[in-house]
């Protein structure tokens, strides 16, 4: 039962031990519901998560992070979504792979991991075959990802800041950096496939390349680096201007230079204008998150 994972909230690293269960929100903004915005068919993720048929995303709402910049802030925020049952989700799941999705990718579910996992037991045991995807930030604790592990075939991970500083300021989590490399060995560890996104801020194209350093000199080919330009400027920052500019693409090929002079060989890598509406899919029509449960 995932209840008693709810009961006092520790499954990201905030540790804010809200009693979720009796309706409390955790720092995430989630209580003791399932909230899903968006579960269809993707095509702009990395080459072999969508490939031609396209991804099965589930996106969740609400989120750990809260990044100042967030492309998805509707769904991070909980303002689109519906609440359904952890068999709604099973289904969901069944739904997408009879679609020919090639897994199911579900999309920052780090605090809904109980119900998650749940939801994938029952949906394996009624005849789920294709891959799980975790999507998530990076902010991840040791514990929740050694209990979703046996469920995952893929880590999709971001790696977003190098400095404690800017991960403060973007994210209001400056142990970010120490937490997110320290998710990543964990994930490493596990026999899952692992995706190591490197997303390029404006203006800290630095921490960019620190963190494909990392990644190179740490874990070498065990790891698989996906160099993202598709940084999108919020409406409005005015705490900080510099997020509101794209990434240049003369910045871009920058990092990418980078990562081919320290000896990165087998990268992803986005051509042309990746920062298009495209990548962010329309949350308010709830597509095929409404429908029957699974029996």
């Amino acid at each position: 039962m995932f209840e008693e994972h709810l009961r006092h909230c520790e499954l990201c690293p905030r540790k804010c031990g809200a009693n979720r269960l009796a309706g409390r929100r955790g720092i995430c903004g989630a209580a003791d519901e399932l909230r899903v915005a968006r579960a269809a068919l993707h095509y702009w993720e990395e080459p072999p998560i969508s490939g031609e048929a396209g991804s099965g995303t589930v996106f969740f709402s609400h989120c750990p992070l809260h990044c100042v910049y967030c492309q998805n802030a509707s769904i991070a925020n909980g303002s689109s979504g519906e609440n359904i049952s952890t068999a709604r989700l099973a289904k969901i799941f069944l739904e997408l792979q009879d679609k020919g999705a090639l897994n199911v990718n579900l999309v920052t579910a780090t605090h809904y991991a109980p119900q998650a996992v749940e939801a994938l037991r029952r949906a394996r045991a009624a005849g789920l075959s294709i891959p799980a995807v975790w999507n998530t930030s990076g902010y991840e604790t040791a514990g929740t990802l050694d209990f979703i592990a046996p469920y995952i075939d893929v880590f999709l991970t971001d790696l977003r800041y190098a400095d404690s500083a800017t991960a403060r300021a973007y994210s209001h989590a400056p142990e970010y950096p120490a937490v997110a490399r320290a998710a990543l060995a964990a994930m490493a560890r596990t026999d899952a496939d692992v995706i190591v996104r490197i997303l390029a801020l404006p203006g800290h194209l630095d921490e960019a390349k620190e963190n494909v350093r990392f990644v190179h000199e740490t874990f070498g080919d065990r790891v698989t680096l996906s160099m993202m330009s598709q940084y999108t400027p919020p409406p409005a920052c005015p705490h900080h201007p510099e997020l509101e500019r794209r990434v240049s693409a003369e910045e871009y090929e920058d990092l990418l230079d980078f990562a081919d002079g320290i000896g990165c060989e087998d990268y992803f890598w986005q051509d042309g204008d990746a920062a298009e509406e495209s990548f962010i899919p329309d949350f308010d029509s709830l597509e095929g998150v409404r429908g029957e449960e699974l029996a």
